[in-house]
């Protein structure tokens, strides 16, 4: 054979050949292993995140680490998923998601004001008004200036116990309906002066209850116990039931209607005499019995109206 020239034959022995040859095998094994290996983790990867995968037993999977016994739900991802299942001890990768589709986090919730404690239910109904109280009465320390042109006549307020009413409160809102200009002050010839305890007066308004106002008005008709007020001498008994609720027969707040029960006995007690309705539709007169029935008139508590005339009407025998 020509030097330099090779037959393609190898030289190796037959001992050689055979390990070579097992070499060869190992690496083809190698490399298949590799390639199995590579497909089983891209399988993995692309298995939706949000399934929930189970153990053995049935349960839930941990979240990390082998499952353990007693073990319970695997804790929700912060997307509301489950969290994957372990493998071999290791927390499972989660496919990545997008931040356009991850919902925004939620804003915190604005404080909100303590509404101020409410009864539940229907609103409670003002406080039954007693029918009966002690006789004892407890005057208004408060005092003000004289009102009108005319001499004023001095007063001071005086409120059965235990009825729940106010003395000096009751007196500011009687001295203010004496000044209204719809008041008697319209008449030049009159004046008021609220003036406090153990002051001299002219006259006293006292504010009693049912019983107590039957007794001082020394009321008998029957139709009118328990429900009326009076002048009694130098004293306006005003009965506690219609100071708090008003009459049926007034369609109007009971504030007005306080307004008639003042002006209507204070007016006895400048010396005026009862009128009555003057005709169908209009104003019935402060000087009218309205407890009685209105007779066709509307529901008035003022002597005079805003422009300063005398709401009057005929004069009751």
């Amino acid at each position: 054979m020509p030097a330099g020239r090779s037959t393609g034959r190898s030289h190796l022995g037959p001992r050689a050949r055979r390990r070579a040859q097992r070499r060869k095998r190992l690496r083809r094994t190698l490399l298949g292993s590799a390639a199995l290996l590579a497909v089983t983790a891209t399988a993995y990867a692309v298995v939706p995140g949000g399934e929930r995968t189970t153990v053995a037993d049935g349960r839930p999977a941990a979240a990390a680490g082998p499952a353990q016994p007693g073990t319970g739900p695997a804790p929700a991802a912060r997307d509301g998923s489950a969290a994957p299942a372990p493998q071999g001890g290791k927390a499972a990768p989660v496919p990545a998601r997008s931040s356009a589709a991850a919902p925004p986090p939620a804003a915190p919730a604005s404080p909100t004001p303590a509404a101020p404690p409410r009864a539940t239910g229907a609103p409670a109904a003002t406080a039954p008004v007693p029918a009966s109280g002690p006789g004892t009465f407890k005057p208004s320390g408060a005092s003000g200036q004289p009102q009108g042109t005319g001499a004023a006549l001095r007063w001071r307020m005086e409120v059965e116990e235990n009825t729940g009413v106010d003395p000096d409160t009751a007196a500011r809102s009687v001295e203010a309906i004496l000044g209204d200009a719809r008041g008697w002050t319209r008449d030049p010839a009159y004046g008021f002066h609220l003036v406090g305890a153990d002051q001299p007066v002219d006259f006293t308004i006292r504010i009693a209850t049912p019983t107590t106002t039957d007794r001082l008005c020394e009321v008998v008709t029957p139709e009118l116990i328990g429900e009326t007020n009076c002048r009694a001498g130098h004293t306006v008994v005003v009965n506690l039931k219609r100071w708090q609720e008003g009459s049926p027969q007034f369609s109007g707040p009971v504030e007005e209607y306080r307004a008639l029960i003042v002006n209507h006995e204070v007016g006895h007690e400048i010396g005026r005499d009862h009128e009555t309705c003057p005709g169908p539709g209009r104003p019935a007169p402060a000087m009218m019995q309205q407890i009685r029935g209105l007779l066709g008139c509307t529901a008035n508590a003022w002597p005079y109206d805003a422009s300063g005339t005398y709401l009057s009407g005929p004069s009751v025998p």
